[in-house]
């Protein structure tokens, strides 16, 4: 890593001075640098760094970019604060004393090596599990296990590889973060340079030659080059980094040609002014830089007006049981206020953090931790957002207000996410790269011309082909169109998890819905009783056994049953798919299938739920489905373009209500468990279907998680599936049809932005090549351009709700 320098000192005498840079960081050596396996490094630090990745196997970490890691800074005592329990309290996201989460702001984060580097900590420490690096936001979110490790030794490793994070309390207190106003001040600067240096080209514009020629003219020019100096020197350094991180990765991003655009102006002005040769072009610089940031300023507002991960935070329709006045009442998450006392059911997720009050506890944080074990919980311990009760019903008490954000980043977790392509992204790259390779090339070669035919043309050419033909415009109608849409999705009760299931949900073939709680509505089914009468115990016990799980025919079942004592049973078990069995003292209960109770039942004309008690059989309770309002209509508009199937655990006495009611050439299949309809789904993608898969969001999870596209229905009950791509009301079932449609419609409608763009940069590239776009006009036209596409894509968007 070493370079030779060249001093000219006299006419013949020259002076050679090598220059060495740290392998680690890039930094300048000095002359008493350290050398380690043939390499320099800066200082101890630097050498350390390297000698921990090399005795890890990490040393690919220099592969990915040359110098990539930052000198270590000595912080011994600085960091003995994070020894304190409530600090670490307020800092972590996740603690029950085995296993912590935590989320650290890291600003060196800069490239791919710093992705790859944090997300291989568990090869640093086999304390650490899992790294997630969230590159826009420079943080990483890390898990770990407390027994020989603490947040403070994990600062500490993170500080010895050259990622110190930065760690302010107060911002954890506030939970917001200082707002970045850098563009808005350089946006100010911009256009303050801007004015003042057309004001000193008045004279040159109107060809003043009197005191203008004898006094001023020096002095109005080199203020004019003084007015771009922070325009091109602080306002447009971002570009200039952009192109620079871009070249360095051997990428060329679409800063390229503006950085190259902005440099060549300024040398061109400066020169001029410097050998009396004209005012130079100082006007069409820093207007160039004010109408290039007002662009991006104009785009990070409607961005963040658009923007749809702000509205399915709050609109998240779940609901969580809350005890009030010996009365349990649904209410939304986000209505959960300290103190509240709330009802947790089997196979529901804690929406917050509380203290355990009633019940025995089994808790699965998979959901947060990725690790399956359960932990026991007693009265009096701390229970925390995310975890899934599996072990029956307990009562619990809220120590804050519920945070939709971190449910949020729950639902988006990478545990849960399929990779699905997203070829739009992939398109607006490439053409991205290639555009930027095809300017450069007509730049060149037009400015070769102008050369020779006219060279005071030359350089205005040069700058407006670079600046005109951006493929920003092309970069920006896929977010925003899918933005678009997803919020107004959101105002129709249909929360889609990110930009990439819209694309995905357009390309579907086949939709398989599942029958109870997602065709059928749980709040109008009747149920009658057929058997013996059952004693007040047994039906007490029933009752409370039922309290405790979410299927939607248990929770039907223990809506219509007389109220009893709430008691506490000695034993809970959920089988998915099979039914429940709960004990209480000497009494055993089992509710479910007819297998799952011991009998063997003849074909049933309706769904039934078998009640068996001290294996005794009791009876039957006969639900009487009620479909939901307009699902005829519904499946006779999707027929025309889909394969339709209903794939149901219940047995085939509904055949013949279905068969009437639904199309045709609807597939009905019975008796699937959740198992087989997952087979069933991954059998069928092997085949070439894109299924989209509508179901409770309970049984269904597997199912959900398998398809391409999985739709979790929810009816206002507690059950939250993370596996799922998007959450549908279920009064909305009846608009499904019209949000595939919408979806397809977001397709073209990006297609056409593309086209417009294509259209746009031909135009004017044509203008600039022939000599007839000045560099202002061209930076003016520029973001006009880029309004223009998210103009086109938030009417046509638009447009769409109107459909819906």
């Amino acid at each position: 890593m070493a370079q030779y320098v060249t001093f000219v000192t006299g006419i013949n005498e020259q002076i050679i001075m090598e220059q060495t840079h740290c392998f680690h960081c890039g930094d300048l050596c000095k002359t008493d640098h350290i050398v380690y396996h043939n390499k320099d490094f800066c200082c101890n630090g630097c050498k350390t760094v390297y000698e921990i990745f090399s005795e890890n196997d990490l040393t690919c970490y220099y592969d990915l970019q040359q110098a990539p890691g930052a000198t270590p800074k000595v912080i011994e005592g600085k960091y003995e604060f994070l020894k304190q329990e409530n600090i670490i309290e307020k800092l972590t996201e996740f603690n029950d004393n085995k296993t912590q989460i935590v989320t650290l702001s890291i600003p060196h984060i800069h490239c791919s090596s710093c992705i790859w580097i944090l997300e291989n900590l568990n090869k640093l420490s086999s304390h650490i599990t899992a790294s997630q690096v969230n590159f826009g936001k420079k943080t990483v979110r890390v898990t770990y296990h407390t027994s020989d490790f603490s947040l403070k030794e994990l600062v500490l490793l993170l500080s010895r590889i050259g990622y110190e994070p930065y760690i302010s309390l107060e911002d954890y207190d506030t939970g917001k973060n200082k707002v970045n106003r850098q563009l808005i001040y350089k946006l100010g600067i911009a256009g303050f340079a801007f004015g003042n240096v057309m004001f000193l080209s008045f004279p040159e514009y109107f060809e003043v030659n009197e005191f203008w020629l004898e006094q001023y003219k020096p002095l109005f020019r080199w203020l004019m080059f003084s007015f771009s100096l922070p325009v091109v020197f602080y306002a447009a350094q971002d570009y200039f980094v952009s192109a620079y991180k871009g070249l360095k990765s051997g990428l060329l991003n679409i800063d390229v040609p503006i950085a190259l655009g902005i440099i060549v102006l300024f040398l061109r002005s400066t020169s001029d002014i410097l050998f009396d040769l004209g005012s130079g072009f100082f006007d069409s610089l820093t207007g160039l830089v004010f109408f290039l940031l007002l662009g991006k300023f104009f785009q990070q507002k409607t961005y963040a007006f658009l923007s749809f991960e702000r509205d399915y935070k709050s609109y998240f329709p779940i609901a969580i049981t809350k005890i009030e006045n010996s009365e349990e009442t649904p209410i939304q998450i986000y209505d959960i206020k300290k103190g509240d006392r709330l009802l947790i059911r089997n196979e529901e997720l804690i929406p917050v953090d509380g203290i355990l009050i009633n019940g025995k506890a089994r808790i699965d944080y998979s959901f947060v931790t990725g690790e399956s074990e359960t932990i026991s919980k007693k009265s009096g311990d701390k229970v925390f957002a995310g975890g899934k009760q599996t072990s029956g019903v307990i009562e619990m008490e809220a120590l804050k207000s519920v945070e939709q954000s971190y449910l949020t980043q729950l639902w988006s977790n990478d545990v849960f996410n399929k990779k699905k392509e997203d070829s739009f992204t992939n398109i607006t790259n490439t053409i991205s790269k290639r555009f930027t390779i095809f300017v450069l090339t007509i730049a060149f070669v037009s400015t070769a011309y102008w050369l020779v035919t006219d060279a005071s043309k030359a350089l205005n050419v040069f700058t407006a082909v670079l600046i005109i033909a951006c493929p920003c415009a092309i970069a920006l109608s896929a977010p925003f169109t899918f933005g678009n849409l997803l919020r107004l999705f959101g105002k129709f009760k249909f929360y889609v998890k990110n930009a990439s299931v819209i694309e995905q949900l357009a390309s579907i073939n086949t939709i398989i819905f599942d029958k109870t709680g997602t065709i059928t509505s749980n709040k109008k089914s009747t149920v009658t009783y057929d058997g013996d009468m059952l004693s007040i115990n047994e039906e007490a016990l029933l009752k409370n056994t039922l309290r405790g799980s979410n299927h939607p025919l248990s929770r039907s079942l223990y809506n219509i049953l007389n109220e009893h004592n709430i008691i506490t049973l000695n034993h809970f078990e959920e089988h998915i798919g099979k039914g429940i069995e709960a004990s209480h003292h000497a009494d055993h209960i089992k509710i479910g299938s007819a297998k799952f109770v011991g009998i063997n039942e003849t074909t049933a004309l309706n769904t039934t739920v078998h009640i068996s008690t001290n294996n005794n059989y009791k009876g039957k309770y006969i639900f009487y489905n009620s479909y939901r309002k307009g699902l005829s209509k519904l499946f006779n508009q999707l027929k025309k373009d889909f394969d339709l199937v209903i794939l149901s655990g219940d047995n085939e006495g509904e055949y013949e209500n279905l068969k009437k009611l639904l199309p045709s050439k609807t597939k009905l299949i019975f008796n699937q468990k959740p198992n087989d309809k997952l087979e069933y789904i991954k059998y069928h993608q092997t085949e070439g279907a894109k299924i989209l898969m509508v179901g409770d969001g309970l049984n269904d999870a597997g199912a959900l998680a398998q398809s391409n596209v999985g739709i979790a229905i929810s009816e206002n009950i507690n059950v939250f599936s993370p596996a799922c791509d998007a959450i549908l009301d279920a009064s909305k079932l009846n608009k499904l049809h019209l949000f595939i449609k919408a979806s397809k419609s977001a397709l073209k409608i990006i297609k056409w932005s593309f086209v417009l763009s294509f259209i746009y940069n031909i135009i004017g590239l044509y203008f600039a090549v022939t000599g007839q776009l000045s560099p202002v006009i061209a930076a003016i036209l520029m973001p006009l351009s880029s309004i223009s596409i998210v103009v086109f894509t938030t009417i046509s968007t638009n447009f769409l709700n109107r459909k819906l």
